[in-house]
């Protein structure tokens, strides 16, 4: 019988990157330093978390994994460059989730190898979550205008989704 652990670390980031989606549905217009400073540190963290999932993943499933850690890294240097400057921040801001978005969904889907190997429940969320990440990526670099106007509910229900994924991998 294989022993079940818990991940207080996926627990942690799920829960995070829940409130901050609720932040993005409260007041987006009002809120959008707020989120701007949010999702910089948050994406740091996240860089820093898809590091050490690598190493986690290869324990669990012998396979080595090195998406996590280009993911990981590009989430570092997008959380930099929102803290770097506000101004350029806001503006940028559609853009650089846009790409964001597609990024880090596309390595996700070319992580589902290892995915299906943890579950096959987490495997469909997985591609589906990455699929529409991708489309809504899409939709904020090809829309920049009215992307402005919806970024905070895009990226609350992006992080919604990623909150859910990681408090289902905690669970596992």
């Amino acid at each position: 019988m294989e022993k079940r652990s818990f991940d207080w670390g996926s627990l942690i980031l799920g829960i995070l990157f829940i409130i901050v989606s609720l932040m993005s549905f409260r007041d987006p217009v009002g809120n959008l330093v707020a989120i701007v400073i949010v999702f910089g540190v948050l994406a740091i963290l996240k860089g820093i978390f898809e590091i050490f999932l690598r190493n986690r993943f290869k324990d669990l499933t012998g396979y080595k994994a090195k998406m996590p850690i280009l993911v990981g890294a590009l989430d570092i240097l997008i959380g930099i460059f929102l803290l770097w400057n506000m101004q350029a921040s806001i503006l940028a801001l559609p853009f650089v989730f846009a790409i964001w978005f597609i990024v880090d969904s596309i390595f996700g889907l070319f992580g589902l190898e290892a995915a299906r190997k943890l579950n096959n429940g987490y495997f469909w969320f997985s591609l589906i979550v990455n699929i529409l990440g991708v489309i809504v990526g899409f939709m904020l670099l090809f829309n920049p205008v009215s992307s402005a106007l919806t970024l905070s509910f895009l990226v609350g229900f992006y992080f919604m989704m990623w909150g859910i994924t990681h408090i289902l991998v905690a669970f596992r």
